[in-house]
């Protein structure tokens, strides 16, 4: 019976037979000048967002690129920033995060320290960002909250993300001190409202991506380090009054909804281990509400798989990696899941990640330039056949 329902779920979601599969006209991005550039969002005017690590490799930058020229957006003092989220809207704004010039007594890791060079990421504060014509501006944080996160920004020029709240916690992990609260901020860049934790034992959340109808995805657990594992115990939809809990896979931490489409669809990953927080068994996910979540398979030899864009037509890009870490961009159209890298009229970089599809089916993500070694972003853009 199982295998009936998955059946029906790939042919209403429409699968793609390998002859008719898109191929794909593959642009790199250049970058800062460091060795490591990826793009991580991409909405339906074709802006590609990331960030680029500048000379040296000890810093990096929030990057835009604009048909294929680069903005780099700065910082707000700080030696680094980035994109890292899919962002959507088409009304210029772009979000993420940023380290101002404050020092961080306390020397949080924050959840900002993992994604900046091991260098400098951690000893200033890390708030959210928007970004418009030109100008990047802080977003607040609640109440005594010293540092932020900032992910997604819709049409209506809400932002989510989360910050801390000055609540000292016992369920931190030092460095980390206080807890921290899911947010939306408002056209005007104040806090709109704050977004509750799914379970009573939980005292964290964040928010991860939201929709031009308000829908917001994010997660529900404890302060922990601030950075996923137990921070991400449940993973939950908020919509007006409303608060869904998502179905994972079984794994007690690290699981991750990561973007939403105008249709409610959610995509992600989840933790299939049922052991503890360090046995992470990653599978992308699909889900929708009213059905279950569906895991998207890996490649053929492949053990693990993160989903992390999804555009309106259903389509969902990502990765899948082998037992060795070998890893690879992917794109799922209903049941089948396709290497990008077999898609490209290019094989000069390899696609490790795919990061986001937009309404166009134009992906971007990240590669390996096969002559350099350096970690390249990309745009792959379908070709009309």
């Amino acid at each position: 019976m199982k295998t009936l329902i998955t059946l029906v779920a790939c042919l209403a979601a429409g699968s793609v037979c390998a002859d008719d599969r898109p191929q794909y006209q593959l642009t790199v991005l250049r970058g800062l000048g460091g060795t490591s550039s990826i793009g991580n969002s991409i909405n339906n005017r074709g802006w590609v967002a990331g960030r680029s690590n500048q000379s040296g490799n000890q810093t990096r930058h929030a990057a835009l690129w604009r048909g294929g020229v680069l903005t780099d957006l700065g910082t707000l003092g700080g030696p680094n920033s980035a994109v890292l989220w899919p962002v959507k809207n088409v009304r210029g704004v772009v979000t993420g995060i940023t380290q101002t010039n404050e020092p961080d007594p306390r020397r949080e890791s924050w959840s900002c320290g993992a994604f900046f060079p091991a260098a400098t990421g951690t000893g200033f504060r890390c708030v959210g960002f928007r970004w418009q014509n030109g100008i990047m501006t802080p977003l607040p944080s609640l109440r005594d909250g010293f540092h932020g996160f900032a992910t997604g920004t819709n049409n209506l020029l809400r932002t989510v993300g989360w910050t801390e709240d000055g609540v000292v916690d016992a369920t931190c992990v030092a460095p980390q001190v206080y807890r921290f609260r899911a947010v939306v901020w408002g056209p005007d860049g104040r806090i709109e409202r704050e977004l509750l934790p799914a379970h009573e034992d939980d005292n964290s959340t964040a928010a991860t991506a939201i929709n031009d109808r308000g829908q917001v995805v994010g997660i529900s657990g404890i302060c922990d380090q601030a950075v996923g594992r137990f921070s991400a115990i449940r993973m939950v939809l908020w919509e007006k009054d409303k608060m869904t809990v998502i179905p994972a896979f079984g794994g007690v931490a690290w699981n991750t909804p990561v973007a939403i489409n105008e249709r409610g669809d959610v995509v992600g990953f989840a933790n299939a281990s049922e052991a503890d927080a360090g046995n992470t068994n990653f599978r992308a996910f699909h889900w929708r509400k009213g059905q279950s979540t569906r895991p998207l398979t890996a490649l053929p030899g492949h053990v693990t798989s993160q989903a992390s864009g999804v555009n309106d037509r259903r389509q969902i890009v990502g990765q899948s990696c082998s037992p060795e870490g070998d890893c690879r961009a992917v794109l799922w159209e209903g049941c089948d899941v396709e290497d990008l890298n077999e898609m490209v009229d290019d094989n000069s970089v390899v696609l490790t990640t795919a990061k986001d599809i937009d309404d166009h089916g134009r992906i971007t993500g990240q590669g390996r330039d096969l002559a350099t070694g350096e970690f390249v972003a990309f745009v792959a853009t379908p070709l009309i056949r």
